[in-house]
């Protein structure tokens, strides 16, 4: 496996893991609120999936390519999504075949709000530690456009994520009318122990595999 610098606009940070083998498949993975694309636990999960046979882009979603510190604000999260889907087109562009959507946290919430918006954007999606409601508030839920998923969806969670009981989740998954999965890391929290368990890798592409047979 190789890390590429691919020429990335805006200050995003260029790292593309790149299989040795021939790529099936590529996926743009992006970060939580407080991170950026280097993350310990996107940098795992990312040399994980490439060591299984798909091309992965960690990116920085726009509100950190115009700032390297701070969380983003809500307006801003349209662009995030914008960024999202154009950084998804160029990586069609340079690697045919599926093409996928990780993220972490807030980034996991803007990919699948993404999807939800166009189905067209992505093949699948890998959402890790979504966040299901603010911590200590499960009344908030944002669950308002699961319904609208269309691609087939793994969500990886923690049994100690305080964003979101394992129950809380599981009903609200039931939400979405695609294929979709939940794989649990026990006595994990929102960070899922910075990539110490990395099942969930080859538990996805088990997930895809599944769908197309």
């Amino acid at each position: 496996m190789t890390i590429s610098n691919t020429p990335v606009r805006e200050g995003g940070l260029p790292l593309t893991h790149i299989p040795d083998a021939t790529p099936v498949g590529a996926m743009l993975l992006t970060h939580g609120a407080g991170g950026n694309a280097n993350a310990p636990i996107l940098i795992a999960a990312a040399t994980e999936l490439a060591r299984l046979g798909l091309v992965v882009r960690r990116y920085n979603l726009p509100y950190r390519q115009a700032r390297p510190s701070g969380p983003p604000r809500p307006a801003e999260a349209v662009r995030d999504r914008e960024g999202l889907r154009l950084a998804l087109s160029e990586l069609r562009v340079e690697y045919p075949g599926p093409v996928y959507l990780g993220g972490h946290s807030y980034g996991g919430r803007q990919a699948s709000m993404l999807a939800a918006e166009d189905a067209a954007a992505c093949d699948g999606l890998l959402l890790q530690s979504y966040p299901l409601h603010p911590p200590g508030q499960p009344a908030k839920l944002r669950t308002a456009h699961l319904g609208d998923i269309a691609r087939p969806a793994m969500f990886v969670h923690g049994t100690k994520d305080p964003f979101g009981t394992i129950e809380e989740m599981e009903s609200a998954l039931a939400l979405i009318p695609a294929p979709h999965q939940l794989y649990v890391i026990d006595k994990a929290g929102h960070d899922l122990g910075r990539g110490r368990d990395l099942g969930y890798c080859a538990a996805f592409l088990s997930f895809l595999a599944a769908q197309n047979s």
